[in-house]
């Protein structure tokens, strides 16, 4: 595990990995995957909204959700929870595909949406990038 990752778990931040695109041609979205601290333990969470942005438009956060039928509202949908950090990452990897070593701190998965977009929004974009 990579410890400033880690570390930003037990200091009570969020981590986040962009995941790439979900649904179709006719109707895009994209997701991510986030690791947060918990009173006792750390959740793992999914979010995926419709692809409505652009270069200049990436705050994933405002986006419509992909699904608005699901009871995921605007904190994402709860997949698991686990007792230390290394497990909740471990955890993520497991459930959503995830990848080591591609964890970046809350906010910087908006970054990584930007690139998606620049590269021209690959439909066979895995979470290794």
């Amino acid at each position: 595990m990579e410890p400033f990752i880690v570390g930003a778990l037990r200091r009570g931040r969020s981590v986040e990995q962009f995941l790439g695109p979900v649904g179709s041609p006719e109707r895009p979205g994209v997701r991510y995957t986030e690791v947060r601290t918990a009173r006792t333990s750390y959740e793992v969470y999914v979010h995926a909204f419709e692809d409505v942005g652009h270069e200049g438009f990436v705050g994933l956060d405002v986006f419509p959700l992909f699904d608005q039928e699901t009871e995921e509202e605007d904190f994402g949908q709860l997949l698991g929870t686990a007792e230390d950090p290394e497990d909740a990452l471990v955890l993520a990897e497991k459930l959503t595909g995830a990848v080591r070593g591609r964890w970046v701190n809350q906010g910087v998965v908006q970054d990584e949406y930007r690139y998606f977009v620049r590269a021209g929004r690959p439909s066979g974009m895995s979470a290794g990038g």
